[in-house]
């Protein structure tokens, strides 16, 4: 008998995996779900990426292996996004590393810092996966609270003394969509240089429904000397299924995280980094005409709040409305479980992103509006 590793009793398969194991099943049996529980941009690019991506696969290196640190053009690209988009210098040759997407950023930043039983705090609620990932590494995880009467903002004294190797933040907030002042970001960059805690921004949420200025760990004095930040094009550009993100700190940072990085893949498809730069390329009106489609979206998801009595943040940021349960019975697991019997729309219970989330549910906007329109109608009849 082959007996699995220990670290797979760990954790569990992504709840995400799990559901759309489920959801199919029942599509198999006839029964039609709307998906309002992932976060998977349906809409497509903007206009010339593809043609871009294309041209540029029928060249003769574009199927050979690629630089473990992408092309020289691509990382001038994200240096210049960053200047236009936040207002920040940097190094494209030693400060940035493009990723096949963020998610496996997380995985090489924890192995380049974490050893066993080090350290690292964790949102609650947060991102699933940097619980999951310092679980395999057999790291300690120290969860701290957000809470929404506080607007999912840390409480830095309840972690004055800290042994942290790791801190992860991430704004705009995922899953609630909470937003940070510039202040109230400065104060966690001072904690982590007084701490001595490598701070990571997981920011991929900048451009959607923000209605603060789109703000990068680095607008803050002195960031660099203790702050990665992760950034991806998944959410921005509506480009998730090409996998690209991009990890930015300083040159020691990223060497280390390289040196990991480079074990584990053979670079990014050269049409896909073609495609990235026209992409970035782009100005603000992209964004503009994204966010109007978003609103509409958003808009919606909010009348089917309002009819099931949850309450929800006017000004939350990204892809999701999150949304508090106010009937008496208030287990997210049951009242997801519930509403995907009874009207056939899969929406995702708060508790899959920590403690904290009990109590709430989230709503995804990544649906064209004619769907989430008879996710209304199916709910309103």
């Amino acid at each position: 008998m082959i007996i699995a590793a220990k670290r797979t009793h760990q954790i569990s398969e992504y709840f995400f995996s799990e559901k759309m194991k489920e959801i199919h099943n029942l599509e198999k049996d006839g029964v039609k779900i709307i998906n309002l529980g992932i976060g998977n941009p349906d809409l497509l690019p903007p206009y010339g990426v593809v043609h871009k991506m294309k041209k540029a696969s029928e060249l003769k290196h574009a199927n050979t292996y690629q630089s473990y640190i992408g092309i020289e053009a691509l990382r001038n690209a994200i240096s210049n996004w960053y200047k236009k988009i936040y207002q920040i210098d940097l190094d494209p040759k030693n400060e940035i590393l493009p990723l096949i997407g963020s998610k496996e950023g997380i995985m090489h930043i924890s192995m380049s810092y974490l050893d066993k039983g080090d350290e690292v705090l964790i949102p609650d609620p947060g991102y699933p996966t940097y619980s999951s990932i310092s679980k395999l590494l057999e790291a300690k995880i120290i969860y701290y609270d957000l809470y929404e009467n506080e607007n999912w903002i840390p409480r830095l004294d309840n972690l004055s003394r800290t042994n942290a190797k790791i801190m992860w933040i991430n704004y705009p907030h995922m899953p609630t969509g909470a937003t940070i002042s510039f202040e109230e970001l400065e104060k966690i960059v001072f904690f982590a240089k007084k701490n001595r805690v490598l701070l990571v921004h997981d920011n991929p949420y900048s451009f959607i429904l923000n209605q603060k200025r789109p703000l990068s760990i680095f607008n803050v004095k002195g960031a660099k000397d203790i702050a990665l930040e992760l950034n991806s094009l998944s959410k921005s550009y509506n480009m998730s299924g090409w996998r690209v993100g991009m990890i930015i700190g300083k040159k020691e940072f990223i060497q280390n995280i390289l040196k990991i990085k480079s074990q584990m893949d053979s670079g990014m498809y050269y049409p896909i980094q073609i495609g990235a730069i026209e992409a970035m390329n782009h100005d603000s009106k992209w964004f503009e005409k994204l966010n109007i489609e978003y609103l509409k979206r958003k808009k919606i998801i909010w009348e089917i709040c309002d009819y099931l009595n949850l309450k929800y943040a006017i000004k939350s940021s990204g892809i999701f409305v999150w949304a508090k349960i106010t009937d008496a019975d208030k287990n997210d697991r049951i009242w997801a479980e519930k509403f995907l019997k009874t009207y056939h729309i899969f929406v995702t219970p708060g508790r899959v992103f920590g403690h904290n989330g009990k109590g709430y549910v989230r709503f995804s906007m990544c649906c064209p509006i004619k769907i989430l329109e008879q996710a209304k109608n199916r709910i309103f009849s």
